[in-house]
């Protein structure tokens, strides 16, 4: 489960073994940059004010025009490398991006201390922290104004609770994420969700069935299921990737929030 800190030299190899087996057109889809984007930690308010302060890695794309904004959640291993990279992905295709500190400085080196630091999260400080990212990101000089939340494993199963719990999400873009039972009547912003068919812990038939129950309360939800395992989004993690549908997945997303946050 979640997204391996196998570190940069992993990519590498897999990026190469899908380039010698899919070809290169495929890794060209998924943004491209001459040079890193900045990270730079910032601290804010959670909201409530009462969970403490809270921090985040933020992302701006180049230019000095106002972009629309993303948050991005991370998986169980912590805000790590990896999460770092898809939020210079996210700026790279004109995104504001800040991806909150979840764990609040803390990062598992290995799957049993990632399980014990989700299961310890506290759920509602964790969304006080979203909740948080959110503002800091509209009050920010380069947010045009609209906001969504993304997010992968665990990082998906919050955005899909955050859709749920705050009322003034622009758009939601979970990733094989499954939250414990929410009122999804009360999910206003567009939802594109992302599961795989082979997935024993974001089972897809749970997300079909959050997508009846969206549908059915007034809301929108899309949702695509790959034939794939969990996690086929991290390219760190040779044993799950799947390039084609990584590449459709983003180009997905990259699609719906341009659409949904304009």
């Amino acid at each position: 489960m979640g997204v391996g800190a196998s570190g940069r030299v992993g990519a590498r190899r897999v990026n190469e073994v899908t380039r010698a087996r899919c070809g290169a057109h495929v890794l060209d889809i998924l943004p491209r940059m001459s040079a890193p984007l900045a990270i730079q930690r910032v601290d804010f308010p959670a909201l409530p004010e009462t969970f403490g302060p809270a921090s985040g890695a933020l992302v701006a794309p180049p230019g000095e025009e106002r972009v629309p904004a993303v948050v991005l959640l991370q998986e169980y291993w912590g805000l790590n490398e990896h999460i770092q990279d898809l939020a210079r992905r996210w700026a790279a295709e004109g995104f504001l991006v800040l991806a909150p500190d979840l764990y609040r400085g803390v990062l598992a080196e290995d799957a049993t201390k990632a399980g014990e630091l989700m299961s310890q999260l506290d759920r509602g400080r964790a969304l006080a922290d979203i909740a948080g990212a959110v503002a800091q990101l509209r009050a920010h000089p380069r947010c045009r104004g609209k906001v969504g939340v993304t997010g992968y494993c665990m990082g998906g199963a919050y955005a899909l609770a955050a859709a749920a719990r705050l009322p003034d999400l622009d758009a939601v873009i979970p990733f094989y994420g499954i939250p414990p039972q929410q009122d999804w009547s009360k999910i206003t912003a567009p939802v594109q969700a992302h599961f795989a068919e082979h997935d024993g812990w974001a089972k897809p038939d749970a997300a079909r069935a959050i997508q009846e129950a969206v549908r059915a309360g007034g809301g929108e939800m899309e949702l695509f299921v790959y034939d794939a395992q969990h996690a086929f989004c991290n390219d760190t993690r040779p044993a799950v990737y799947a390039a084609e549908h990584a590449a459709t997945a983003w180009q997905r997303s990259v699609a719906f929030f341009r659409k949904h946050l304009a």
